[in-house]
C-alpha cells in the first residue's frame, strides 16, 4: 500500500482519533497554541530591540535612526502584547468558568494595563540589564568589552528575556512569561524560572546547565557558573498523590555570593549567608553563614 492509498483508506480515521482526544484534552481556542508560541518570541524580540538597538534585530540600526528605531519597535511589541496577554487571560477564565465566551471586557482591559506597565518598566529593566553587563565586564578577564558581552554572552541573552519574564509574572501575566524564558532555556541552556527574584550586577560565567527555580531569591552581585542549581528537594505529595503546587521551595542566595560549576543549593529553607564562596560540585541542602567557604569535604554533602 502506497502512502497515498492509505491517506485515502487509512487516515481519515487517524484523524478522527486525533480529533476526539484533542477535544478532550486540547482545544485551540483554549490556549495560546503554537502561533501564540512563535507571536510571544517575536514579541519578545521587539522588546529587546527597543532595549538594545541594532543588538537583537535583523538589520543594522544606524545611529541617527535610534530614536524611530526605538519608537517603532516600543509600538510593535505594544501591539502584539496586548493581544497576546488578552489571549492568554482569557484562556484562564475558560479554564476556570467553562461558560465564559472569549469576548471578555475585563481581560482586554487587563491586557492593556499589564502592556502598558511592562513599556513603563522598561527603562527600571534596561538600567538593571547595564549592570548586569557590567558584572560581566568585571567578572570574566577574558572578556574583551561590554559590547563582547552583549553581543555573545549566552548570560546576557538568558537574563534580559528573564527580567522581561519576571515583570509579567509579577503583573500575574499567565503563560507568556514562561514561554519567554523556555525559549531563553531551549537556545543557551540556562533556564531561569519567571518568578525568581534577581538583584542587580548579576553574572552567569558560561552558564549551561544553570537551573534557578521560581521561588530563589538572589541578592546583588551575584556570580554563578555553569552547572549550578537552584533548585527543590522532593514534592511534598497531597492525599491523591499529586504534588502540593506553592509554597517556598528554592533556597536563597545573599549579596556578593560566588557559586562554583556543577554546585546544587537546595530548599526554601536554604540560604548562603553574604560573601559566601560555594566551591565546585557541592551539594548542599543546609543554610551557610555570611562569608564562608564550603567546599567538597569541608562542609558540602
Amino acid at each position: 500500500m502506497d502512502i497515498q492509498q492509505w491517506l485515502r483508506t487509512q487516515g481519515a480515521d487517524i484523524a478522527r482519533q486525533l480529533e476526539d482526544m484533542n477535544s478532550q484534552f486540547y482545544l485551540p481556542e483554549q490556549t495560546l497554541g503554537l502561533a501564540g508560541k512563535n507571536k510571544t518570541i517575536r514579541s519578545l524580540q521587539a522588546l529587546k530591540s527597543a532595549l538594545f538597538p541594532g543588538v537583537f534585530d535583523k538589520y543594522s540600526c544606524e545611529l541617527e535612526d535610534t530614536a524611530a528605531h526605538i519608537q517603532a519597535s516600543l509600538h510593535n511589541a505594544a501591539v502584539a502584547f496586548e493581544g497576546l496577554i488578552c489571549n492568554a487571560l482569557q484562556c484562564c477564565c475558560r479554564d476556570a468558568q467553562r461558560q465564559r465566551t472569549g469576548d471578555c471586557d475585563d481581560c482586554a482591559q487587563s491586557a492593556q494595563q499589564a502592556t502598558i506597565a511592562l513599556l513603563e518598566q522598561l527603562p527600571s529593566i534596561r538600567r538593571l540589564l547595564q549592570t548586569d553587563i557590567e558584572a560581566a565586564f568585571r567578572g570574566d578577564p577574558a572578556a574583551g568589552s561590554r559590547e563582547e558581552i552583549l553581543l555573545s554572552y549566552p548570560g546576557v541573552e538568558a537574563v534580559s528575556t528573564y527580567r522581561i519574564a519576571h515583570a509579567l509574572h509579577t503583573a500575574q501575566v499567565p503563560l507568556i512569561p514562561r514561554i519567554m524564558t523556555e525559549y531563553a532555556h531551549q537556545i543557551t541552556g540556562i533556564d531561569i524560572h519567571p518568578g525568581a527574584q534577581i538583584g542587580e550586577y548579576f553574572f552567569i560565567d558560561h552558564g549551561t546547565g544553570v537551573v534557578i527555580g521560581g521561588t530563589t531569591t538572589i541578592g546583588n552581585n551575584v556570580k554563578l557558573y555553569q552547572g549550578v542549581t537552584l533548585g527543590a528537594r522532593s514534592f511534598k505529595l497531597d492525599a491523591q498523590g499529586n504534588p502540593v503546587k506553592g509554597g517556598k521551595r528554592h533556597p536563597d542566595i545573599e549579596d556578593n555570593v560566588i557559586i562554583y560549576a556543577g554546585a546544587t543549593i537546595l530548599g526554601g529553607d536554604t540560604r548562603i549567608g553574604h560573601d559566601s564562596i560555594i566551591g565546585g560540585n557541592v551539594w548542599l541542602t543546609h543554610s551557610v553563614g555570611a562569608g564562608e567557604k564550603i567546599f567538597y569535604g569541608n562542609g558540602g554533602n
